[in-house]
């Protein structure tokens, strides 16, 4: 079971982290920065001379701003039905000029200035788009502005979409090797059990280690103007923290968190760094690609894949969903279809719905000619 009290030496963790972090990720979300009646300015006045304070005193911050959807279905007078992708992209380019205006006066007023980034999932998959992301955001930094990031909403079809601005804060974050992801939400912290259903439930201070039982905790579903729940938080922590960094889940609407925070108050729940840090490689492959396709395996190769640190042979497969080519990426499934692993593959769809269950020395006989023993390398395959 996890612990909801924190050790000494984790506490030393955590100040040491928060002391060291000189490049910040803040990532609040719809459900903080609106109200029924739009744009909720009290936080964002608030938002904004805590992060200008914090630049002052010599740490660089990147803010990653939900709100463009939800400040034009207010502004439009939409209420909260369910919008259509066309509806909220055209909801998305209302909002988005009133988000922005926003947030140039507020940091006007306060002797700074914002830029606009609007991104797609496009520019981390395609490694020219991401070198241009990445050196954009260091010029804005270099030029002392406040990088303000969101989903570009209005062009963004199912394929480049994040899902929620959780992931793309994630992704943000690791993109410009920050080292601190803060997410900043309508909920104070992650909690053992949901409290609204159980008064026995305690907010998890410190979390050393992201498993599956802390996923439990965090159930799903999101608000009624945001799209990520608890359980995309937790997910986008995984990123950051498999990637080196640390991440804090936090709530929004305290007065002053990101002081009160960097000062030592344990606010939120902040989790720890990964011992061992996933190369980047493999971070991009179960991370950043989204699957082609799907390989359901039988018994002997989840044991081979998770325990043995074996490549995915032909012989473990017992199913291939969808169609894919050679070198995309695919996630590898047991029998109930829970992910495993992620990986790039070495014969496409087709080849392997022949070559699935038999032995490598059959390849060459089946398709005509053999290019690898493996299905997927282990170089090429993450645990996930």
């Amino acid at each position: 079971m996890s612990r909801q009290t924190a050790s000494g030496a984790e506490l030393q963790q955590r100040r040491c982290y928060l002391d060291k972090a000189r490049r910040v990720v803040v990532k609040v979300g719809s459900a903080v920065l609106t109200t029924g009646e739009g744009l909720n300015y009290a936080v964002l006045d608030n938002l904004a001379a805590q992060i200008e304070q914090l630049r002052r005193g010599g740490r660089e911050f990147i803010l990653v701003s939900s709100g463009a959807v939800a400040a034009g279905r207010r502004k439009l007078g939409l209420g909260n039905r369910a919008l259509s992708l066309r509806e909220k992209q055209a909801a998305a380019a209302v909002g988005q000029s009133s988000l922005m205006r926003a947030y140039e006066k507020i940091f006007e007023q306060l002797g700074a200035k914002v830029a606009q980034v609007l991104l797609t999932h496009d520019a981390f998959s395609r490694r020219d788009r991401y070198l241009n992301a990445r050196n954009t955001i260091f010029t804005l930094l270099q030029w002392n502005l406040v990088p303000v990031i969101n989903e570009n909403d209005t062009v963004s079809v199912e394929e480049l979409r994040f899902g929620d601005n959780d992931t793309l804060g994630a992704m943000v974050t690791n993109l410009l090797e920050a080292d601190l992801f803060i997410c900043l939400t309508d909920v104070d912290a992650l909690y053992s059990a949901d409290p609204g259903c159980n008064s026995g439930a305690c907010p998890l201070r410190i979390v050393p280690a992201i498993t599956p039982e802390i996923e439990g905790m965090a159930g799903g579903g999101g608000s009624a103007v945001g799209t990520g729940g608890m359980l995309s938080k937790v997910k986008a922590a995984r990123m950051v923290v498999s990637h080196g960094g640390s991440a804090v889940i936090g709530p929004g609407r305290e007065p002053d968190v990101l002081l009160r925070l960097f000062a030592g108050e344990e606010l939120g729940s902040f989790f720890l760094p990964a011992p061992q840090k996933i190369p980047s490689r493999k971070h991009w492959i179960a991370y950043t690609l989204r699957p082609k396709g799907y390989l359901v395996l039988d018994d002997g190769a989840c044991r081979a894949i998770l325990g043995g640190g074996k490549s995915l042979l032909p012989s473990g497969i017992i199913e291939v969903r969808g169609e894919f080519g050679l070198g995309d990426p695919v996630h590898c499934l047991d029998r109930s279809g829970k992910p495993l692993a992620a990986g790039l593959v070495s014969y496409d769809a087709a080849a392997i719905r022949r070559i699935m269950g038999v032995k490598t020395t059959a390849i060459a006989d089946i398709l005509g000619y053999k290019d690898s023993d493996e299905v997927i390398h282990r170089d090429n395959l993450v645990i996930l």
